[in-house]
């Protein structure tokens, strides 16, 4: 190869990879549009499973076709027999779930479906192996079937209780660091926004939002009153309605949120001894019922023994 073909190789070669980093760079430029779009995008109000089958022909496009009717009338026979729409709608919002109660009821009526199921396989089995009674095994198909459609609303409750929980162990310490930012002279809103950047975790994904809320156009008080009302924890609540009083009256701020971060501290250490007494009336159970048996029988299985020789 020639220096000269092997310069116009090279040039050639660094031409392409210099196109391709400009092009490169001008594709992750945020446009207009871009930006515009999530606000006029029309977004999805109902349950992916509710929606029509699409024009397509072929066999899954029929079957949606024809279990779309069955679809609609399970998910109102859940929505007559389950929660309020208004209840689960916010321990949804509770959850951090971002589905739509529609999403939610479609979900039920799947582990309903599964629950039936898995309720046929066992009548099935017990009609094969004892030829259990006919009301038995219907009994028991019900039965499978509601559990597996109130499993999904008990599963949605623990998911509640643990992200709330986490919530409150987070809480002392995000009080801290707010009260730090806002002795060091920042202002609620930037400190709200410094402690949001530096720490993760459910309560910051809270307080995200929140500062969303203000950036968006609603009072700093507002916002955390809707933060009060998102959640089902007393704690939050009050630090939120603290929080929001002192920024209207004016008081010191940094007691405010030290006075709060007490409270959380004292109301989990009161709650931790409530669990261990708790726990220690159950702990009783195995050593009444099980090792109290046990040393009984040692203690008095050589008297019997001798009084057995003995005689």
């Amino acid at each position: 190869m020639t220096p000269v073909v092997a310069g116009a190789v090279a040039g050639l070669l660094a031409s392409v990879g210099v196109l391709v980093v400009v092009a490169r760079l001008r594709a992750r430029r945020i446009s207009l549009d871009m930006r515009l779009a999530p606000y006029l995008r029309p977004q999805r109000t109902s349950s992916a499973l509710l929606l029509r089958a699409p024009s397509s022909g072929g066999a899954a496009a029929t079957l949606e076709r024809l279990a779309a009717p069955v679809m609609h009338d399970a998910v109102r026979l859940v929505a007559r027999l389950g929660s309020p729409t208004a209840d689960l709608r916010r321990r949804l919002a509770r959850a951090g779930r971002h589905e739509t109660v529609e999403q939610f009821r479609a979900g039920q009526v799947v582990w309903g479906a599964l629950g039936l199921t898995v309720g046929l396989a066992l009548a099935l089995l017990l009609v094969a192996i004892r030829g259990t009674s006919p009301v038995v095994v219907v009994v028991l198909v019900a039965l499978c079937a509601a559990a597996g459609v109130l499993g999904r609303d008990w599963m949605l409750g623990r998911e509640v209780a643990q992200r709330e929980g986490r919530m409150l162990q987070e809480m002392p310490t995000i009080a801290e660091l707010l009260a730090l930012a806002v002795g060091a002279g920042e202002g609620a809103t930037g400190a709200l926004e410094r402690v949001v950047r530096s720490t993760h975790g459910e309560l910051s994904a809270e307080l995200e939002r929140t500062l969303a809320d203000a950036r968006a156009g609603a009072p700093l008080t507002t916002a955390l009153d809707g933060l009060a009302d998102r959640t089902g924890l007393p704690a939050l609540a009050r630090f939120a309605e603290g929080v929001a009083v002192a920024v209207e009256r004016g008081t010191p701020l940094a007691e405010v949120l030290r006075a709060q971060a007490q409270d959380v501290r004292e109301e989990v250490r009161r709650e931790l001894m409530e669990t261990g007494g708790r726990k220690e009336v159950a702990m009783m159970v195995p050593v009444v019922f099980l090792i109290l048996p046990v040393t009984v029988a040692f203690a008095v299985f050589p008297s019997l023994l001798v009084l057995r020789v003995g005689l």
